[in-house]
């Protein structure tokens, strides 16, 4: 009933996107030696969890439907264009946020107001996005034909 269905497809995609924010929260700890539950809802950091998550979908989509079937295919052009945006369009607006974070700060050191501080960790570099992939194929894989025999 749950293997080769719908079900197997939306759990391994929220499955693999959950153990991505984990994942980094485990290594905020490691690298930067405290406990931060507000890394578990922020997007950034390594590995991608949009990119697990959409990849682990796009897989078991491929692993149940076939490689080569139309439905892989829709949802590969999915994560494709969710990886793009993670590494391009958000990293981007991540610089700018940075950038006009620092220009406030200029002008509140010189007497203005300061504004909302924007959000800088938006996006991912291309790594961050491939260790992303790696994770949620391999949580495709691995619940498919292991856990969920």
């Amino acid at each position: 009933m749950f293997l080769n269905s719908s079900y197997e497809v939306i759990v391994n995609g929220i499955e693999a996107a959950f153990i991505a924010q984990i994942l980094k929260f485990l290594g905020h700890i490691v690298f930067k030696k405290k406990i931060d539950f507000q890394v578990l809802a922020t997007t950034g950091g390594m590995p991608s969890a949009h990119t697990a998550g959409v990849v682990a979908l796009s897989s078991t989509v491929g692993i149940i439907r076939g490689f080569d079937s139309v439905e892989f295919s829709i949802a590969l052009g999915y994560a494709l264009v969710v990886m793009y945006d993670a590494a391009g369009l958000r990293r981007s607006t991540g610089k700018i946020a940075a950038c006009l974070n620092k220009i406030c700060d200029d002008y509140y050191v010189h007497g203005q107001v300061g504004a909302e501080r924007l959000k800088e960790l938006l996006g991912h570099t291309p790594f961050e996005v491939f260790v992303g992939a790696i994770l949620g194929t391999f949580i495709a894989f691995l619940n498919h034909y292991i856990l969920f025999q």
